[in-house]
């Protein structure tokens, strides 16, 4: 009998992804239907239903969910959902298919990913879901962009899931799927642990985080977004090998597991916390980390707003709690990592930790301290800045060969 908390909203873990017979027969059957295009956010989703990160859902969301969670952050029974999980499709695309009918779901590079059995077809208000899901409609925020620039017809059905994509072989060190991940944190005797979401490299602000949340359950899952993100956040490959790093100097052993997740990140802040709780749930973790300006882009959102929507919802809505921690910093007076809880000194003693500033740093050639980020893991973030540099040398003088 497993002691980790149970899946969102059921006893079990519900992937739909096909194996063996069932697959090959879907694969088959599914080349000659008609197809529908993944967007990039839409293919992690379709991949997160296969593996059971979206436990309970059973496809893609139809109006009246659409609507309650939107509005509610409820669905039509009663489940509790932060975040529409939707697809969409042309207009042209979307008249051409009848209720009932069996669609190919396709990524960007033409792969079938999947199958869906249309049940509804609708049109939604965009404007409304990113001013209830963002806050806000300014085309500037990129979740707001996604939402805009998707297609004006929305199509809800359960679906059949064929492939993880790129994710177990490009990633194989640290892709797990829920079930790998419970079975991992069982073999360990853990009961509880505690997500670290994350889409940057850690600093020592993320350390101490860690290492609070440590002192409190029985592990860690460092998890990382292995998704699409915004133009100059860190590729995945580094942040997995400075990840690794940190762990490996600075931890004790066998408190933290790096694992990584297929989405693409929707910027959606106090929202995304909550769904980051839900799916870390389906994990088979007990807590989520939630430190300042949570899933959070510019300054659309307050730094603690994501703790305070933690306390709008339903108790019962999630079994999977916040630690919700103050803003970190390193107190030269304290000559260690503290809080706003914790220290007593000025702010003029605090150097404020942030993956902004330090890829600001890096990325302008600057100095960083000691007391910022770890000499281990600068050092493989300097080299990859100077990939970069390099790389941009090279095609400066390529082109301006060529323009000779």
């Amino acid at each position: 009998m497993s002691q980790l908390v149970k899946p969102h909203g059921s006893d079990v873990l519900k992937p739909l992804l096909l194996e063996g017979a069932a697959l090959a027969d879907a694969q088959s059957k599914a080349q000659s239907l008609p197809k529908v295009a993944l967007s990039s956010r839409e293919r992690g989703d379709l991949i997160m239903f296969g593996i059971g990160g979206f436990t309970p859902l059973e496809g893609f969301m139809g109006q009246a969910d659409w609507q309650g969670v939107c509005d509610t952050m409820t669905m039509a029974n009663g489940l509790f959902w932060p975040i529409p999980i939707t697809l969409s499709t042309d207009q042209a695309t979307a008249d051409s298919l009848n209720i009932g009918d069996e669609v190919a779901l396709v990524d960007e590079d033409g792969e079938i990913m999947g199958a869906l059995t249309l049940s509804e077809k609708y049109t939604i208000d965009k404007k409304h879901e990113c001013e209830t899901v963002f806050t806000t409609s300014d085309a500037d925020h990129p979740g707001v962009k996604m939402v805009m620039e998707q297609g004006d017809v929305n199509l809800a059905g359960s679906v059949k899931v064929f492939s993880q994509g790129e994710f177990p072989e490009k990633y194989k060190e640290i892709y797990m799927t829920p079930a790998q991940t419970r079975a991992l944190f069982e073999e360990k005797g853990w009961k509880t642990v505690a997500a670290f979401q994350t889409r940057n490299p850690m600093h020592r602000s993320h350390e101490y985080l860690a290492k609070i949340a440590i002192e409190i359950c029985d592990g860690v899952m460092v998890h990382s977004l292995l998704g699409n993100l915004k133009p100059g956040d860190i590729p995945a490959e580094v942040r997995q090998e400075a990840i690794g790093t940190l762990i490996d100097n600075y931890f004790v052993k066998n408190t933290v597991v790096q694992s990584g997740y297929p989405l693409d990140m929707r910027y959606a802040g106090p929202r995304e916390a909550l769904l980051h709780a839900l799916f870390r749930q389906n994990y088979g973790c007990s807590h989520l980390i939630v430190g300042r300006d949570h899933a959070g882009v510019g300054d659309y959102y307050g730094p603690f707003d994501a703790h305070h929507i933690f306390d709008e919802i339903k108790e019962d809505a999630l079994v999977t709690l916040p630690l919700k921690i103050d803003w970190t910093f390193w107190c030269n007076k304290c000559s260690t990592m503290s809080s706003m809880r914790t220290c007593p000194h000025e702010a003029g003693d605090r150097v404020l930790v942030s993956g902004t500033k330090l890829r600001k740093a890096l990325s302008e050639g600057g100095e960083v301290e000691d007391n910022f980020s770890r000499p281990e893991v600068l050092e493989i973030l300097r080299a990859y800045y100077a990939s970069l540099q390099e790389h941009e040398k090279v095609k400066v003088e390529l082109t301006g060969h060529s323009a000779r």
